[in-house]
């Protein structure tokens, strides 16, 4: 199986910028579908993007499209996630995913995952 490993969160103002990471190792992520879930405390797992094997397709909820960028880099085996122009109900645990069906944005349909990087953004 492929072990993801999420980094680059921390705490940063209103307005600003992080961009997160997820390095993964056992196998290539050019086998899977790569996304990025979000969950805030008392609140459920939300989707945030995914991104197609090779990076040609991309999907964002609309709650983060425009400020989020997803991408990867194959022969890194990472994919990242910058993230500009931050408000404070960004303020969350960010996981990586990784699945294979193209597009998904539900949970389960990402088979493995990493442990999350809080990201808190102040007003």
């Amino acid at each position: 199986q492929v072990q993801l490993v999420e980094s680059g969160g921390g705490l940063v103002q209103a307005g600003g910028s992080l961009r997160l990471s997820c390095a993964a190792s056992g196998r290539t992520i050019s086998s899977y579908v790569m996304g990025w879930f979000r969950q805030a405390p008392g609140k459920e797992r939300e989707f945030v993007a995914t991104i197609s094997w090779h990076g040609g397709n991309t999907y964002y909820a609309d709650s983060v499209k425009g400020r989020l960028t997803i991408s990867r880099d194959n022969a890194k085996n990472t994919v990242y996630l910058q993230m500009n122009s931050l408000k404070p109900e960004d303020t969350a645990v960010y996981y990586c995913a990784a699945g294979g069906l193209p597009g998904a944005t539900i949970s389960t349909f990402y088979a493995y995952w990493g442990q999350g990087t809080q990201v808190t953004v102040s007003s």
